[in-house]
């Protein structure tokens, strides 16, 4: 039986309860808003399954990867929908094309987060773009075994402790599976999410669209947070200007197990990594060049023959680099969040003060890094002016 008495040690995957053959897991939100396993010992048969598929009873080692590359898709509206290079969309419609399954995170009516399938190339576009919250895999393990023991190409993305947990649950290799983990900074509170919502609709009205990565008016490297909604306006911010990113960004309200993640590094077991390689105009310049730098490109981890045949198949432009650079620029391939020392005083006073204000007060920022913020922003809208002028006298 499964009992979770160090909440660092839990994901929720939901391995566990997927797994269960009496059905007597369920999920149950804490406090913070994180579900957890809680077990009917009255119901449970003691066959051990759900220890057995737990991604964090076994600490695999860590592995550098086969092959690092730098690319991006050559279809330049893909790109501009995607959030770095355009990676997955390439890899998901070439696994359908072969007749298979594509899963990934989609918001739901709430907008929440939840893992979902899809047959076909119109059902991918809720896929695309990131989204910054720990997305809620339900019943995917068994769709995806389902489809695998039908024979169906599966194509399966989510985070690195995801991917670890379906990999657990599966508990032997699929040919007919791939399996891509992204880089992960961790996952925050669903609970402080739908708290921020409803700050937004009480000044916008309901919400009609999120975009936690839009670079269409200031780029990939200086991207904006987006919030379509009924009364009009909405919301557009730059991303740390934006009271929840701030947040995200500062490891507030990460899940507990984000700050002793076990599943970075390699360890998910996943063949492939995606990303945004951060750094790609020093380590690979003249493909930034070649590419118009501030429209996104990817980092690609292989870590498998499988994963290296399909990026060589896919309608791309990629360079192979080299792992270290590929760290330097997005360090959260490799390492761990910390946790702050303020964490714990946010949630304990989360009821007692409106969120924007508690977020902004335990995430402050000394005067002298505002002012270097600041001067760092104008000297890059000064440069994109520069580089669009530049372009038209081409």
């Amino acid at each position: 039986m499964i009992q979770i008495e160090d909440k660092r040690r839990c994901c929720g995957c939901e391995a566990c309860r997927q797994v269960c053959p009496k059905g007597c897991i369920r999920l149950e939100c804490d406090e913070e808003g994180f579900g957890y396993p809680i077990v009917d010992a009255d119901r449970c048969i003691e066959c051990h399954k759900c220890e057995r598929v737990c991604p964090f009873m076994k600490l695999d080692a860590p592995r550098e990867p086969q092959a690092v590359y730098a690319a991006c898709a050559t279809d330049e509206g893909l790109r501009k929908a995607s959030s770095s290079g355009g990676l997955f969309t390439l890899l998901a419609e070439e696994t359908l094309r072969r007749g298979g399954v594509v899963f990934g995170a989609r918001f739901d009516e709430t907008w929440g987060v939840c893992h979902d399938y899809t047959e076909t190339v119109e059902g991918l576009a809720p896929f695309r773009g990131s989204k910054y919250l720990q997305s809620r895999i339900g019943e995917s393990y068994r769709q995806a075994e389902q489809f695998l023991k039908e024979g169906r190409l599966v194509l399966f993305t989510g985070t690195p402790c995801q991917i670890k947990g379906l990999v657990h649950y599966l508990g032997r290799t699929y040919e007919n599976l791939t399996t891509v983990d992204v880089v992960c900074h961790g996952v925050p509170s669903p609970m402080v999410w739908q708290r921020y919502l409803t700050t937004l609709r009480a000044g916008q009205g309901e919400i009609t669209g999120i975009s936690f990565r839009d670079k269409s008016l200031s780029g990939w490297r200086r991207y904006d947070f987006v919030a379509q909604s009924t009364g009009g306006g909405g919301v557009r911010q730059f991303y740390g200007d934006n009271i929840y990113m701030r947040g995200f960004l500062h490891d507030l309200y990460l899940r507990p197990s984000c700050y002793a993640c076990m599943a970075k590094g390699g360890r998910s077991q996943s063949d492939l990594t995606l990303g945004d390689y951060w750094g790609v105009e020093r380590t690979c310049p003249d493909l930034d060049r070649a590419l118009d730098e501030d429209k996104g490109t990817s980092v690609v981890l292989i870590h498998s023959a499988q994963g290296q045949r399909l990026l060589e198949g896919l309608p791309c432009r990629y360079q192979e680099t080299n792992y270290a650079s590929a760290v330097a620029g997005n360090p959260a391939i490799e390492h761990t969040a910390a946790e702050p020392p303020k964490r714990q005083l946010f949630f304990e006073q989360i009821n007692a003060e409106p969120l924007d204000s508690l977020i902004a007060r335990l995430t402050a920022t000394p005067l002298h890094k505002r002012l270097w913020r600041q001067l760092h922003h104008r000297a890059h809208r000064i440069k994109m002016r520069l580089r669009r002028l530049a372009q038209r006298s081409h």
